[in-house]
């Protein structure tokens, strides 16, 4: 997700320009990361508790990063400055060494990878490379022009579906298989265009917005039939700036340009009612309903679309940010990093929804007084009726949410390429080169150390 435009800068000495979320269960603790990029390089961040977010990474030698990928908690990161925006430079960060380099006929807008796939989307074509040694294994050149770089991969690479924008008039949906090479369907999924598509976590869902802001969709993979239909508001249109499910598939999460972050729970509701209901308000509800039937299909659509089951409060409008929701320290928590330079962390109650509680906030750009330290700890604690269940277990402990699978997709992607950029010989998905980087407990806060 691009949190500034080539040639904006934020109102700070640092601007945080890039930022993007990682979950993987390539270690026993469940591992999430951020990624930044800012005027002066590029960090990396692993998140291990509420209170703990640790530099696993930084660079200064690169300015003006405006995308920065990292392979789960692998050390191979990808970048791409605005120095040079046509090429790619692929790194491992534990070692301090450039892979490779690849460069474009054009800006490169977005970059997204698995462990099967690396794409390299421009705005007229999207290079599909195979990750094991970065050869190219298809160009896509006769899509429409994309001129944000929009488009989706999934991270299972058991299933390594993307998808991007059929048409620069309406949200159509392109899914395409990444490991035959082939387009699977399009999906009319809205009337305007695209702004936001994601994959969940076993790429067997893909959820879309269009650029109003106002329905967000959900479509099963690979038959693309819709799921589910939430309603984020009519009032205004808004500008969806992040779309992530979270890693059980059971909350999807959508953050814009206003100061409410949005979490949908995909859940099929019961139809069935008591033959008289209880209550006046019950009576009234009935009613309600029946009456879509003899209503538009737009207007009865509108009404039956489900509204936010949680929503998030922001002190700002108007910054870009993305969102994900993730399970730290056995409670599903709502994390929100903004172009302000911070990383604000509330809590999610999985039963009732409702506001979440904002319950710590991490600067990200190192400019942290020791004043806003002493606010953030002196924040009012959570009702008892919730904060009761935060125990502060330790660490260590491992997930038991499902999510990104590290077996299939061995035997998958053996086309022949068309193209060979690698000069020499290039294993990306070496598991003993990019061995998982985490922080161990007794090494010195913001290095990298193998367990």
């Amino acid at each position: 997700m691009n949190l500034g435009e080539r040639g904006f800068y934020f109102q700070v000495e640092l601007w945080l320009e890039y930022s993007t979320f990682c979950h993987s269960h390539d270690v026993p603790i469940f591992h999430r990361s951020l990624a930044i990029g800012t005027k002066a390089g590029y960090k990396l961040f692993s998140l291990s508790s509420v209170e703990q977010l640790d530099q696993v990474h930084g660079n200064n030698e690169i300015p003006n990063v405006y995308i920065v990928e990292r392979l789960f908690s692998s050390s191979l990161v990808v970048v791409v400055s605005h120095t040079k925006p046509r090429q790619m430079n692929v790194y491992h960060f534990k070692k301090g060494t450039e892979i490779c380099n690849y460069s474009y006929s054009s800006n490169i807008l977005s970059i997204k990878l698995n462990r099967q796939r690396l794409l390299v989307c421009l705005e007229e074509s999207i290079y599909i490379h195979n990750i094991k040694d970065m050869k190219l294994l298809k160009t896509l050149l006769d899509i429409p022009a994309n001129p944000t770089g929009l488009c989706a991969l999934s991270i299972n690479h058991s299933n390594s579906y993307l998808a991007y924008p059929g048409s620069l008039t309406t949200g159509e949906i392109v899914l395409y298989d990444g490991s035959s090479l082939k387009t699977v369907c399009t999906i009319a999924a809205h009337e305007g265009t695209l702004a936001a598509i994601t994959f969940n976590s076993s790429g067997s869902k893909l959820a879309s917005a269009s650029e109003k802001g106002t329905v967000i969709r959900v479509f099963s993979v690979p038959d693309g039939q819709k799921l589910y239909e939430f309603r984020r508001g009519m009032k205004r249109y808004v500008t969806i700036s992040s779309l992530v499910f979270s890693m059980d598939s059971q909350f999807l999460c959508a953050s814009s340009n206003t100061e409410t972050v949005h979490i949908f729970k995909l859940e099929h509701l019961t139809h069935s009612r008591p033959e008289e209901p209880s209550t006046w308000s019950g009576y009234m509800g009935k009613m309600f309903m029946a009456a879509t039937n003899y209503l538009p299909a737009q207007v009865s659509d509108m009404m039956n679309q489900d509204r936010a089951f949680a929503t998030g409060r922001l002190n700002f409008s108007g910054q870009k940010n993305i969102c994900t929701l993730s399970t730290i320290q056995k409670l599903p928590r709502l994390l929100v990093a903004s172009s302000d330079g911070h990383l604000y962390i509330y809590n999610l109650d999985p039963q009732d929804g409702g506001e979440c509680v904002l319950i710590k906030t991490h600067s990200l750009l190192g400019s942290e007084t020791a004043e806003e330290n002493k606010e953030n700890d002196l924040r009012p604690p959570l009702p008892q009726s919730y904060a009761a269940t935060v125990a502060r277990p330790s660490p260590s402990a491992a997930s038991t949410m499902p999510g990104y699978s590290e077996d299939g997709g061995a035997l998958r992607g053996e086309v022949i390429p068309e193209h060979e950029f690698a000069t020499g010989p290039v294993c990306l998905d070496d598991e003993n080169e990019f061995p998982p980087i985490i922080l161990c407990r007794g090494s010195q806060k913001g290095k990298a150390k193998q367990c």
